[in-house]
């Protein structure tokens, strides 16, 4: 058939009358018939679903808006308010107006928000973002027939912005299915629910940009980037895959004018998932924890551990009393490997030990002075930890030898008490302090700055307690021939960070 066909177009063709153009043009026709094909095919590639209609009239009833009211004390004149009348001082009625006027400003008023949910149990459990239901005195949430149904609150988690909910009905709600998004892929369509402005029911669609966005929201960042239009009040309502299954909640955007501009992100369901069912079952999360401040092993500091590439997280300090400090992790120390997990980024470090259950036990894998160790640490509470967290502070050591140095383009000093008074510095911090920075040096341009106190240097993370200590180790580094040396810098009083220098030759 194929080939009486191309004979009919060629007989028909006003180059049949010639046999050699005939098999001249022969290879051409197919590739324009080929060309014509792919050209079909891959538009039919790009073309996205026929209709999301289906899926939005199945979807819509398991999505509800979430209204809540909040009690606030108003300051200053509102509008419309006259301003208090001007009363001169020592005037009879001075007292009397200054109180009318702090009882007005004082006088308490209701400030609304709206934002979105889903339903997740025939019963009445509602997810949705704590960021929506935060500081709220009463919650309503409306069903998709308009019904309107009190709420309570059976738990919240600041550091993934989720909050779970209660309402009581007498019918049974249609419920959603949780998907998984770590099967969802960039390129993958999905379609957004929510009440963006206060306009319930809005149905949006468009596919996932990204994939594991970090945007400073909190201490387990994993969003789904999208570009599929979110608005205000489309906070806390659901992400959806194809399979109308929850493969995110919506909760941030990024926009210079707060409208949609193509840039919002949801929290994976992976994430969200297992949080939201200790919310209903402890009504709180119950998270592990090692009692460990990590950092990023940069380049250099892998060069300066000899490490080789840049991999694992980094121990910055470790909380006394806590399963780090039981199997005696020390600052220095880098974590290569959690259980079966390689640590590739320091995120991922937190977010696996958080899902990991408490008292489990589990195998470390830590990079030390220049080999591999394996320990195995028994994981914690981190809600108890937090909640006996206490600080122990020792008393101020006695005079200062006023010792002084200059290296590497930092100014060194002895910490006493003038000392840390200058730069507001708490009283367990323990090292050399930096009293300032050479504005052409690498330290400036690394970030070290005035009132950092140097804790530990070197390979071997050994302490410091005057600028000779710093001096005689960076001479010795310098002799071994190393190119970088190690500090670990204590900023503010908790925050510990490790940085390299540069070590120039004689």
């Amino acid at each position: 058939m194929t080939r009486t066909k191309f004979s009919a177009v060629a007989q028909t063709a006003p180059i049949a009358k010639n046999p050699v153009s005939i098999f001249v043009a022969f290879p051409a026709i197919l590739f324009l018939v080929f060309a014509s094909f792919f050209i079909v095919a891959s538009a039919e590639a790009r073309q996205g679903p026929d209709s999301f209609a289906k899926l939005a009239k199945e979807l819509t009833p398991m999505v509800v808006n979430i209204s809540t009211t909040q009690t606030v004390k108003r300051r200053g004149r509102g509008p419309g308010q006259q301003e208090a009348p001007q009363i001169p001082p020592g005037s009879p009625f001075e007292e009397f107006f200054r109180e009318f006027g702090e009882r007005q400003e004082q006088r308490p008023q209701k400030a609304t928000s709206l934002g979105s949910g889903f339903i997740i149990s025939p019963d009445g459990y509602i997810v949705t973002n704590n960021h929506v239901i935060m500081d709220a005195d009463e919650i309503n949430v409306i069903l998709h027939d308009d019904t309107n149904l009190k709420a309570k609150i059976v738990g919240r988690d600041p550091k993934t912005d989720l909050a779970l909910l209660k309402v009581e009905t007498k019918k049974p709600l249609p419920a959603v299915r949780w998907g998984d998004s770590d099967e969802a892929e960039v390129g993958d369509w999905i379609i957004a629910i929510g009440n963006p402005f206060g306009l319930g029911g809005t149905v949006t669609a468009g596919i996932i940009s990204a994939r594991a966005r970090v945007i400073q929201a909190g201490p387990y960042d994993d969003f789904i980037q999208t570009d599929a239009p979110i608005n205000r009040g489309n906070s806390g309502g659901p992400m959806f895959n194809m399979q109308g299954q929850v493969v995110g909640i919506n909760s941030a955007i990024f926009s210079p004018t707060g409208v949609n501009i193509g840039i919002g992100f949801a929290i994976p369901s992976s994430l969200a998932k297992p949080v939201v069912e200790q919310l209903k079952k402890f009504g709180q999360t119950r998270r592990g924890w090692l009692g460990i401040r990590i950092q990023e092993v940069t380049p250099e500091i892998a060069e300066s551990l000899g490490m080789g590439r840049a991999r694992g997280a980094m121990v910055a300090s470790v909380v006394e009393g806590s399963p780090a400090d039981k199997i005696k992790l020390e600052p220095g120390d880098v974590i290569l490997r959690f259980g079966d997990e390689e640590i590739d980024k320091v995120r991922k470090l937190s977010r696996v030990v958080a899902e990991t259950g408490v008292g489990n036990k589990v195998s470390l894998v830590i990079w030390r002075k220049g080999k591999k160790q394996t320990l195995t640490v028994e994981i914690g509470l981190m809600e108890e930890a937090e909640m006996a967290e206490a600080e122990k502070v020792p008393s101020e050591e006695g005079a200062a030898s006023g010792e002084t140095a200059t290296a590497l383009g930092l100014s060194l000093t002895s910490l006493n008490g003038e000392i840390r008074r200058r730069f507001n510095l708490p009283r367990d911090v323990k090292g050399v302090a930096i009293a300032g920075v050479d504005e052409n040096s690498e330290a400036m341009e690394k970030g070290i700055r005035q009132g950092d106190v140097i804790v530990l240097v070197g390979q071997n993370h050994e302490q410091v307690n005057s600028p000779t200590d710093v001096l005689e180790k960076v001479e010795k580094a310098r002799k071994s021939g190393q190119k970088f040396f190690l500090l670990q810098i204590a900023r503010g009083g908790d925050q510990l960070l490790f940085i390299t220098l540069r070590i120039e030759k004689d």
